[in-house]
């Protein structure tokens, strides 16, 4: 029971999701071969995760229904700790940011224009993600398009993991590998296997988005359609850009064959997809592969030095 307890806080408070992107941060630099970033820049990678997710929920004020998942029972039992946690994480925000900028390592005027423009898209697509709920009354949330979501949020996650990390090594490292073909290719491919993970999750809110008419590729298309014409293809599509740096780069096969395994495993959990999941499957399974693209990535590259 304490374990279950467990797995929930973890899973349910994002702290899952922060540790995912700190690790594919991590899979990013070894990928790029570039070197760790300063832990402070994790800190902030990991802070900043947690409080956009959580964001969401706290915003929903009324009572769950019968019906409602556990996480959004959960949010609404431990409501009141809330502002205090996403306070804390705001403010360790600001001050690991102010602590780099005090050791006077980021040299902001070494960056080319492209490069801030991407790095403000970027954030402009994830404010703009939740709409009006952050900047007011006039604008219109991206999440509202169905089809689009899924790809949205893949590239919101693909720019923090595979963008933002070489953007930081620019900043502290005077140099200029931002729009260099490695890490645009490493962009895509995790675009691409994120969003499958974002159509994949979208199963569990099938009845509620079927009930807004809320246009995802499951209400849409049906679950077989979805798997076979959207899930499968972008899946070996993800793994194609990969298999293409491979050859490129002269990869040994050892790291072709560990960086496989995650596209294998994605297309394996998308088959047991034909069963209703708990939305702790969703969480810990779905949402894990992100963490075993990771350790597979890294590992990879620790073994073919």
């Amino acid at each position: 029971m304490f374990f279950r307890g467990l797995i929930k806080s973890i899973l349910f408070s994002n702290i899952f999701y922060g540790i995912c992107a700190i690790a594919l941060c991590i899979e990013t630099s070894y990928q790029q071969e570039i070197l760790i970033l300063h832990p402070l820049f994790y800190c902030i990678i990991f802070s900043t995760t947690i409080l956009y997710y959580t964001y969401a929920y706290i915003n929903e004020n009324n009572e769950p229904s019968m019906h409602a998942n556990e996480r959004s029972i959960w949010y609404f039992e431990k409501r009141k700790i809330f502002p205090f946690t996403q306070t804390f994480l705001f403010i360790l925000i600001i001050i690991s940011f102010a602590t780099l900028l005090k050791k006077k390592i980021i040299y902001f005027t070494f960056i080319d224009v492209k490069s801030w423009i991407l790095l403000v898209v970027l954030l402009l697509l994830a404010v703009f993600y939740y709409g009006n709920s952050i900047t007011g009354k006039g604008f219109y949330s991206l999440r509202k398009f169905g089809l689009f979501k899924p790809f949205l949020i893949g590239l919101i996650w693909a720019g923090t993991v595979s963008v933002i990390p070489v953007f930081f090594y620019d900043l502290t490292h005077k140099t200029n590998y931002v729009f260099q073909p490695t890490t645009l290719f490493l962009a895509t491919k995790n675009w691409l296997y994120i969003s499958v993970l974002c159509i994949l999750f979208d199963l569990k809110d099938y009845a509620t988005d079927h009930n807004v008419q809320l246009k995802t590729f499951i209400v849409r298309f049906g679950l077989r359609k979805t798997l076979f014409s959207v899930v499968l293809p972008m899946a070996i599509g993800s793994w194609s850009i990969f298999l293409s740096l491979a050859i490129m780069k002269y990869f040994p096969i050892l790291r072709i064959l560990f960086n496989s395994i995650p596209f294998a495993l994605l297309i394996i959990v998308s088959y047991s997809m034909y069963q209703r999941k708990s939305i702790l499957y969703y969480l810990a399974i779905i949402d894990g592969l992100m963490l075993v693209k990771a350790i597979f990535g890294i590992t990879s590259m620790l073994l073919t030095k």
